[in-house]
């Protein structure tokens, strides 16, 4: 493995970072408290962040004199600041030998503790870079919709020659963007109380009637797609007709053809059964994800490399994450991961603490290489 530039002192300071930003709740949506945390710590390390009309902390950082990157445009990497957990979930980091865990700790604190460290330390290793653009984005996380990147690829992507989304695990490169339709279905009937007004439309039998039918929508292996309920609420008790009813919808697909075709084939279904059942149903776009690919082999060679260089395999896969605007903008886009660790979007999340100083070393010989 390449050696590492004051590894002791890294492993510390990362440590200190991760605690701090995985310990400060930041739901999509209230990502407030740890945005200050972000300006604060980036104006320490000497930068001046400013924070744009979406709620994104970005700051500019020069390229280094060895790199001639100016006229090639800067580089953007954003890492969100969002987690899935609510305000009500506790976020205290459990700290065991050689294991830490807690909600959120990796996806994405990790991500944002070392990119901080990098920020920090940015000077002291003579290594080239490009010019940078770094941002912590909001309103990754589910109904964020990729709200930040989104707005931080309308903006600024133009200036750009590469976007680095830096979220994941070690190893882990996000070459191709799965796209997404969101959906909430809402079902209303007449209703009625189960024995008196039996035969009356019910709004609950209509969102049933209309989940098998999503079950029969044909989802391919290829292009790979997928169709999931993943939540239905309805219903007044157990012996009332249901007068509304509902369902939240998730599409997906690595191909923009595939999904606006699985997404009609999915909406007639669930028209056709709520006319069935005598129910009536408005469908509500809650979500729209692009999909797609942008011309981004350097990036992924460069990654490769990168991971290489500090003895880790490297993997290409499809997601969904904040790259996926920039490559439906045709930037040349990937995600890159940055430590060790599991359970993303669970209360038991984990990551290994010693794993940041490697994903710090990654990912600076990545920004090396793109110099």
């Amino acid at each position: 493995m390449t050696s590492r530039r004051g590894a002791s002192a890294d492993d510390a300071a990362l440590r200190a970072l991760l605690l701090a930003l995985a310990q400060t709740p930041a739901p999509t949506g209230s990502e407030d408290a740890r945005r200050e945390v972000v300006r604060r710590l980036w104006t320490e390390a000497g930068l001046e962040p400013r924070t744009d009309a979406a709620g994104n902390v970005l700051a500019e950082v020069g390229g280094t004199e060895a790199s001639g990157a100016g006229d090639a445009g800067y580089v953007i990497v954003a890492a969100h600041l969002d987690s899935v957990f609510g305000p009500a979930v506790d976020v205290s980091v459990k700290r065991g030998d050689g294991r830490w865990s807690g909600p959120g700790i990796g996806d994405n604190a990790a991500s944002l503790a070392i990119l901080t460290r990098y920020l920090q330390t940015r000077d002291q290793s003579g290594r080239a870079r490009p010019a940078l653009l770094v941002a912590a984005t909001v309103g990754e996380e589910g109904l964020g919709d990729l709200r930040g990147a989104r707005h931080l690829v309308a903006e600024a992507g133009g200036g750009a020659s590469a976007f680095i989304a830096f979220d994941g695990v070690l190893g882990t490169i996000t070459d191709l963007a799965v796209g997404s339709r969101r959906y909430e279905a809402r079902f209303s009937a007449k209703g009625g109380h189960s024995w008196g007004d039996y035969g009356a439309p019910s709004a609950v039998h209509a969102a049933g009637s209309a989940i098998a039918a999503l079950t029969r929508v044909k989802v391919p292996r290829s292009p790979r797609s997928s169709l999931n309920v993943g939540q239905v609420w309805g219903g007044t008790s157990i012996n009332a007709i249901a007068e509304t009813a509902g369902f939240n919808l998730d599409l997906r697909s690595v191909d923009a053809d595939f999904l606006a075709s699985l997404d009609a084939a999915a909406m007639s279904a669930v028209r056709q059964a709520a006319e069935r059942s005598g129910a009536l149903v408005e469908l509500i776009q809650v979500g729209d994800r692009p999909a797609g690919s942008s011309p981004n082999e350097r990036l992924v060679a460069a990654a490769r490399a990168a991971y290489g260089a500090v003895g880790v395999t490297a993997h290409t896969s499809a997601g969904s994450t904040d790259a996926n605007p920039a490559m439906a903008a045709g930037l040349p886009a990937i995600a890159f991961g940055g430590y060790r660790g599991g359970d993303a979007h669970r209360l038991e999340e984990w990551l290994e603490p010693d794993s940041l100083a490697v994903g710090l070393e990654a990912f600076s010989q990545l920004l090396e290489r793109l110099a």
